[in-house]
This record gives C-alpha cells, sequence and structure tokens, in this order.
C-alpha cells in the first residue's frame, strides 16, 4: 500500500501514469499517423477531412502538430479556424485529436500540437509542465495557424481540454485574436497541484513547494533532473481500483490501456511545481470578455472546477455552462454518446461566435 499512495500523492499532480513504451502492445496504435481515437482518419482521401503534420519553432524549441482541414478544403477560402489545447499529459493523437477532428468535420480547420518539452515536440529537460510555457504553446498555435492558408484570422476560436482548459482560459485573458473560448472537462492544474484533488493534500502544501525548491537548487548545480513519479510502470488493475478518485480510475484505464500513446506520459519536473502550485486557472476570470462555453460531465468529480471558473467569468460577452447528463470526465473524451453531444454544442457555438 505504500507504493500506491506514493502514487496517488504524485498523480494529484497530472492525468496519472506513463503511458510510456511499456504499455500493453495490444493497445499501441497501428494508425499510421499514430492517431488512437475512435473514428481516426487512417489516410488524405481527396474532397474528404485531412490531417496534415506540421512543425514550427517556438523559442528555439521544434513543435510537431497536426492540422486537420475540411472536406473540399480549399486554400484560396477562408475558413473559421479552431485551437486545441491538450490535457495534462496527453498528446494530439488523443482526445484532443479526436475533438480537432470531429470540428473539421464540421467545416473548420483545427489544429492541435503537443506541448513544449512533451509529447513528440522538443525541450529539455522532458516533461517540464509550467504555466506559462503552455500558455505560449497556445499563443504560438495561433501564431502558426494565422499564417496558415484559408485561415480566417478575424474567425479565430479557441478549445481546450482538461488541464488544457485552465491554460485556454488564461490565454484567452489576454489574447484577444481568439474571439470565442471554450472548455470541455476543464482541470484547474495549479489548484490541484497545490490543494490536492478535492482539496485532499492542503496540510502538506510548504513541505511539497519545499522539494520543488530543493529540486531546482540541485538542476541549477547541473545535478540530475527530480521527477514527481520515481517508477512509470503502469499501474496493475488491483491498484487502480485502489485509486480514491474516479478520475484518476478512469484516466488509469484511458491513458495506460485504451488510449496510450507512447509520446503520453503524466510525469513532470518536481521543479515546476514552483509555478504550478502558485498559479490558479480561476484568477483574473473577469478579463475574459469573449463568448465563453463550459462543457462537463454531470458525474464528473472534477466538475467543481468548471463551476468555480464560470461564476468568476462575469464580464464574458455571453458564457453558458453545458452539462453532459451522466457523464464523467474521463467519458467525455472518448464515449461516442457524449462526444457527439459535446462537438454539436461546440459546433453550434463558435458558427454563432466566430
Amino acid at each position: 500500500m505504500k507504493g500506491i499512495k506514493f502514487l496517488v500523492t504524485a498523480f494529484t499532480a497530472s492525468l496519472l501514469m506513463d503511458a510510456s513504451a511499456q504499455t500493453n502492445q495490444k493497445t499501441v496504435s497501428q494508425n499510421p499517423f499514430g492517431l488512437v481515437y475512435g473514428g481516426a482518419l487512417t489516410e488524405n482521401v481527396k474532397g474528404q477531412v485531412s490531417i496534415h503534420p506540421v512543425r514550427y519553432q517556438l523559442h528555439g524549441i521544434e513543435i510537431v502538430a497536426n492540422v486537420y482541414t475540411p472536406a473540399n478544403y480549399d486554400p484560396s477560402k477562408k475558413y473559421p479556424t479552431l485551437v486545441v489545447a491538450h490535457p495534462n499529459g496527453g498528446v494530439k493523437e488523443q482526445v484532443a485529436g479526436l475533438y480537432a477532428q470531429r470540428l473539421a468535420e464540421n467545416g473548420f480547420i483545427t489544429i492541435t500540437a503537443d506541448a513544449a518539452y512533451q509529447g513528440g515536440s522538443g525541450g529539455s529537460p522532458r516533461y517540464v509542465d509550467k504555466p506559462a510555457n503552455r500558455i505560449e504553446d497556445i499563443y504560438a498555435m495561433a501564431d502558426f495557424m494565422s499564417q496558415y492558408q484559408g485561415v480566417d484570422t478575424a474567425k479565430l476560436g479557441l478549445l481546450g481540454i482538461c488541464g488544457g482548459g485552465g491554460y485556454s482560459l488564461k490565454a484567452a485573458q489576454a489574447d484577444k485574436r481568439f474571439k470565442a473560448v471554450a472548455t470541455l472537462s476543464m482541470f484547474n492544474s495549479g489548484q490541484v497541484r497545490r490543494n490536492g484533488f478535492m482539496n485532499s493534500q492542503t496540510a502538506t502544501i510548504q513541505q511539497r513547494l519545499a522539494k520543488a525548491s530543493q529540486a531546482r537548487a540541485i538542476e541549477a548545480a547541473g545535478g540530475k533532473t527530480q521527477y514527481a513519479l520515481t517508477s512509470t510502470a503502469p499501474l496493475t488493475d488491483e491498484q487502480i481500483a485502489k485509486l480514491p478518485f474516479e478520475l484518476y480510475r478512469e484516466g488509469s484505464i484511458y491513458y495506460g490501456k485504451t488510449h496510450a500513446h507512447p509520446n503520453s506520459s503524466g510525469n513532470y519536473t518536481l521543479s515546476s511545481l514552483m509555478d504550478l502550485m502558485s498559479w490558479d486557472a480561476s484568477t483574473n476570470s473577469d478579463l475574459i470578455n469573449q463568448p465563453l462555453l463550459m462543457i462537463a460531465g454531470s458525474k464528473a468529480d472534477t466538475k467543481y472546477m468548471t463551476d468555480e471558473v464560470f461564476s468568476q467569468a462575469v464580464n464574458a460577452k455571453s458564457k453558458e455552462l453545458f452539462l453532459l447528463d451522466g457523464a464523467t470526465h474521463i467519458e467525455t473524451y472518448w464515449k461516442p454518446a457524449y462526444v457527439d453531444q459535446a462537438v454539436k454544442k461546440l459546433a453550434t457555438f463558435y458558427q454563432s461566435n466566430l
């Protein structure tokens, strides 16, 4: 049980486990684009939705991304465009890609990129996870798409999923290129890193900050980078069943089994906690003046985070909280009935506001 308790503490800071090369070979994608979500594209067919792997530089770091173009895409025309930010520990080939593809099916150009230091993108040390970086990733996707053929820069929208939702809210506070912002199963990374999930770790805030500070000192002295997870071996079914929160149990299955990807990792550098624990997605929510749509599962144990931010976004041009009845947090990532509802709502929202 001691090992399980340690893992639970580490997973409180992210979605859960390292879905690395040690994952079950049956779950490794055979998709030519590396996509692991249901209904993923396997080839580009003329006249249909297509995927375009791209690379660009962000402050000297190579970013890998996928751009999805709608059916009968004509680069001489102008299309509303959406930037999609992935969850903590996630990659573009998982849920972010699913929603990017489905929204392209509704006539949008979309992009989703692996965050710097994570996934297939560059950056060293690996798994640096700082809010400022994730927000800069979002700005950079907008920069890149502003130069992409067919993009209508006057009709640029933003979608953030899970941790990407919290970062998208912060990006929208400052970047008014985004004319409409939506979140799906928003996760307030800073709040959870600081207080623990459902405020389960408030008694250890100062101790964890001290460890993060020590980890930075070691790095500054040229020592070995310290990580939150000292073991990245997948959890057993028995260990998963003993995890205390539904988010962690279902997330372990999603990231480690059913939708595992070799570039996806829930690990992060301990020094990142210095930035994460002093950050909060809900601060300055009054700066959001764009139309706002927040989607969450009615049964999600993360819903309290969406509720908090939604209530504080007092200056949004319009705002709506849309609940997927019966859905948990992770089910909004893959379950067809919930994905269909969310995509329909998102498409209508962006069509009305872009």
